[in-house]
């Protein structure tokens, strides 16, 4: 951890990388939009593959940061703050995609994943590395076992447990991705992040991670006005 800012290099590092992973895949999925490559390829084979591990890899660093955060006390404050710029990333996410894609709008993307997981982790806050572990591998075994069968509603879609779907560009119920929220968790409370070799990076990669939900956010609108220019231009 920095002894200057107080940030664990290691989580800014992971966070930069699972950042860089969103980029690429957005930028394919957005040359598919283009028609600039065969429609479909972004959602099947590899291409899915490294979707679901960089959301993955998002969601599971929501899980350690919050534990890094408060683990030791909770900070009523800082995390409402946090939490409230979540929730309205995510609904302006939601309008913004309504305006442009009616259809499929993003109704429960990663980011209203990980705001409702940001909630629900307050509830195992307290558990030892143990307990937050045992919570993860039971939505696990919720998914493999129950899965899309409890409920029959379109409303109740977003728990992950209703056989009734409704399309979207990005969706990403609670179950199974409250899974590795719980399991990023657990492996804060197990190690101590802190004890690890200093690691310092560029001030440029800090500002990335201390800014990501910016960069989330603006980083479509970018790669569209690019690939919409470049295909004007050539």
């Amino acid at each position: 951890m920095s002894r200057t800012t107080g940030r664990v290099g290691w989580i800014d590092l992971a966070r930069v990388a699972a950042l860089a992973g969103m980029v690429v895949f957005h930028f394919a999925r957005d040359l598919e939009i283009f028609s600039l490559v065969p429609h479909g390829l972004t959602m099947s084979g590899g291409w899915a593959l490294f979707a679901r591990l960089v959301a993955g890899s998002f969601v599971f660093l929501s899980g350690m940061s919050l534990v890094l955060a408060h683990g030791q006390g909770l900070r009523r404050g800082a995390w409402r703050r946090r939490f409230l710029m979540i929730v309205g990333a995510a609904g302006l996410v939601s309008l913004a995609t309504y305006a442009a894609f009616p259809q499929r709008f993003v109704y429960f993307g990663i980011l209203h994943s990980i705001a409702a997981a940001s909630l629900i982790g307050l509830a195992v806050l307290r558990l030892p590395a143990w307990g937050m572990a045992l919570a993860g591998a039971a939505v696990v075994a919720l998914h493999l076992t129950i899965g899309r069968a409890l409920f029959d509603s379109v409303w109740l879609a977003w728990t992950g447990l209703s056989s009734t779907v409704r399309p979207s560009l990005d969706f990403l119920p609670l179950v199974p991705w409250l899974a590795p929220f719980l399991f990023g968790m657990a492996l804060a409370r197990a190690v101590d992040l802190r004890a690890l070799p200093e690691l310092h990076l560029p001030a440029a990669l800090t500002w990335i991670s201390r800014h990501s939900l910016s960069v989330y956010l603006v980083h479509q609108p970018v790669l569209l006005g690019v690939i919409w220019l470049a295909t004007r231009l050539g």
